[in-house]
Order: structure tokens, then sequence, then C-alpha cells
């Protein structure tokens, strides 16, 4: 679940969801753009910055491919995200090289997901 602590979003102008501001802990006016599951898309910077970034890079971030890190497992997997919310991410396994899921297998991950998912 999204932390309570996020309490500032960004939206488009169209009032779509499009990221968080993270506060930066111990740093008061510093934020770093998240995106719906929590994932950095910068570094810390001042509410401006942010919102910016959130801006720039839009929803494009829910089409792209993930990499996922599982529990021991050293190896990544490739995954496309099928459904974004504050409570779950839901991403579909698309890495021909893992035997242990069959292609469309959907993994269901907590937000924030913390480390889980890499930009491929």
């Amino acid at each position: 679940m999204i932390p309570a602590h996020w309490p500032r979003h960004h939206r488009r102008e169209d009032n779509e969801l499009l990221g968080y501001l993270r506060p930066v802990e111990d740093v008061l006016g510093q934020f770093v753009p998240v995106t719906l599951f929590g994932h950095p898309l910068s570094g810390p910077g001042g509410e401006d910055h942010a919102r910016q970034c959130l801006d720039r890079a839009g929803l494009d971030y829910l089409a792209q491919d993930w990499l996922l890190s599982l529990p021991g497992r050293p190896d990544l997997i490739a995954v496309q995200i099928v459904e974004a919310a504050p409570q779950q991410l839901r991403v579909k396994n698309i890495d021909y090289g893992y035997p242990d899921a069959d292609i469309g297998h959907i993994f269901v991950l907590d937000v924030p997901t913390t480390g889980q998912l890499h930009p491929r």
C-alpha cells in the first residue's frame, strides 16, 4: 500500500494520477518522484523538480518491460505490468528463460515495490 506519509500525488491535466512525491526523510522540502508502484524516477530534489520528472515520464513507464527480482533467485525475470494500484502491482512473466512459471504467469507484488523491479 502506498504509505500514508506520501500524501503528495501528482496528476496530469486530465486528472490521471502519474505518481507520487515521496518525501526525503529528515530533509524538509525535498522529494523523490516515484511511479504509481513506488519506483524512483529521479534522485531527490525540490517539489517542482519532482513534478517535472513525473510530467516528463507520464505513464510511459507502465508500457515498458521491467526486470523482476525474486527472493532466492539470482537471475532477474523479464516482466510487463498488467495492473498498477495503490495496494498492489500485477506483472506478467515474458521471460522464456524462466522455467518456474509459464509465459503470462501473473506475479502479484506489494506496493511500494522497493528493490523488486528494475527498468529493462
